[in-house]
């Protein structure tokens, strides 16, 4: 009752903060945005340092990137809805979501994420090249009571991030606004190929106010026709035109691959995305996943080295351009290398069986069996949690894609199995398309390593196996 107490008056207080942000933001922009800085630092403390804070309010205080953005953002959005996700995305699931999961973290003596992903079908209207849910079956589905248990469940230990993949989550569209509607204190972020959303979806994002959609998109029209078919890039530039019309928030999600990471990282697509109001870009390095996947379109070395340069260059506070960009590889030094297995976020495919990862298909739990928190507790979310960081140059984050041998050896000690439905991969076979490339990023990982952290000797770390597995 205590916490419940203090967490609607936190809630209130920030609502507060935030309705004075936005009335200054219609006199003041840049009162309005220190504002803003102000009372995130008052909320989370010192989760981050306070030299972290002045180079935000710095960033802030003269015509810069930033400025750019964020008076585009309010030139256009509506203004409900963004508080709404500020509230959803930011007080909720940012800041209560993660301080209740680490805290319930030690109670539970395990990780508990605070972010799940789900599937919630495997359908999809389309049949991408290189796609790893294309080796799911094609007939699975979360029900909306599955996906409510999730949720409800989720919340109990303090979890209000979730993210949704498929197969196309739009497929099931009624039962997601019927879901983010249910759970107001959550925020829902969409990954969808962006060719299912109409005007209904988006007077309901507008009602619920805690939705986000992330759009695939591999570049320009020939190169996202080329994998996701003829016509796709047209449909998802016009629901880029009614997401902007309704005033609601959207980004991209780019897989980077050897054909188009290039391409997809160039002054002309950035430009291109920004003209037409996205706000953030997701870039996800492709991972082999699957018996029929090759390696021929993961980046060489030399391009991943390349993204690493780049995408810091894109999102410099001077310089670069006003987009919101991560990197889902290269990105594993700012949050402790692999947040997989429970430790930060887990995913749960769409007939239920809970994996560390979106990419990493093996389990040995599953919701249709036990509660939610019975299933983060499974052996291979304990064996992962012992491991993590799987090396210490996080660089090199991944437990099959630069340490294949790590994943081997804790899917076997933990008696997981596959869970793809159509053709069960064993974790040897995935893991061993990845020691070529897991030898030559090496070196150029540790040199990259130890240009920034001097001092740094190159050690791969022993695997440990849990004495209780």
């Amino acid at each position: 009752m205590a916490n419940k107490i203090v967490h609607a008056a936190e809630r209130k207080a920030f609502g507060v903060a935030l309705d004075m942000v936005t009335k200054k933001a219609v006199k003041d922009r840049e009162e309005a945005y220190v504002g803003v800085i102000n009372a995130v630092q008052k909320f989370n403390g010192n989760t981050w340092p306070p030299e972290a804070y002045d180079r935000l309010r710095a960033a802030f205080s003269k015509d810069g990137k930033w400025t750019e953005f964020f008076n585009h953002l309010l030139d256009y959005v509506d203004l409900d809805y963004l508080k709404g996700l500020f509230m959803a995305f930011g007080f909720e699931a940012g800041f209560t979501g993660y301080r209740e999961t680490r805290e319930n973290s030690k109670n539970y003596k395990t990780g508990l994420p605070w972010v799940i992903l789900f599937d919630p079908t495997s359908a999809c209207n389309l049949h991408c090249t290189g796609c790893w849910a294309s080796e799911y079956s094609r007939q699975l589905n979360l029900s909306y009571e599955d996906m409510d248990k999730i949720v409800t469940e989720g919340k109990a230990f303090g979890c209000r991030g979730y993210v949704m993949t498929g197969g196309e989550p739009m497929v099931r569209k009624n039962d997601i606004l019927k879901l983010a509607k249910k759970h107001s204190d959550c925020g829902f972020m969409i990954y969808t190929n962006g060719t299912l959303v109409d005007q209904a979806f988006c007077d309901g994002m507008k009602e619920c106010k805690n939705i986000v959609l992330s759009m695939s998109i591999e570049g320009l029209e020939n190169a996202t026709d080329s994998r996701r078919g003829q016509g796709v890039f047209d449909k998802v530039m016009k629901t880029m035109d009614l997401l902007h019309k309704n005033g609601l928030v959207y980004g991209v999600s780019i897989c980077y691959t050897r054909a188009n990471c290039e391409a997809v990282t160039s002054d002309e697509f950035l430009d291109f995305l920004i003209e037409k109001g996205v706000a953030f870009a997701w870039y996800f390095h492709f991972m082999p996943v699957g018996n029929d996947a090759t390696m021929e379109l993961v980046p060489t070395p030399e391009q991943r080295e390349y993204m690493y340069h780049r995408v810091r260059e894109i999102r410099g506070y001077e310089g670069g351009k006003p987009i919101f960009t991560l990197d889902f590889q290269n990105d594993g030094e700012w949050v402790s290398g692999c947040i997989a297995g429970g430790k930060t976020y887990c995913h749960i495919n769409p007939n239920g069986d809970v994996e560390p990862c979106v990419f990493i298909h093996y389990s040995s739990a599953n919701i249709h069996d036990k509660p939610l928190i019975e299933c983060l507790q499974q052996p291979l979310f304990h064996a992962y949690q012992a491991n993590q960081p799987f090396n210490k140059n996080l660089l090199r984050p991944c437990p099959f894609l630069e340490n294949p041998e790590k994943l081997q050896a804790l899917v076997k000690a933990a008696g997981a199995h596959s869970t793809d439905m159509m053709s069960p991969e064993s974790a040897e076979h995935l893991c061993g398309k990845c020691e070529n490339y897991a030898k030559e990023w090496k070196p150029v990982a540790d040199k990259l390593w130890a240009s920034n952290h001097p001092g740094y000797v190159p050690e791969d770390k022993e695997t440990v196996i849990p004495k209780d597995l």
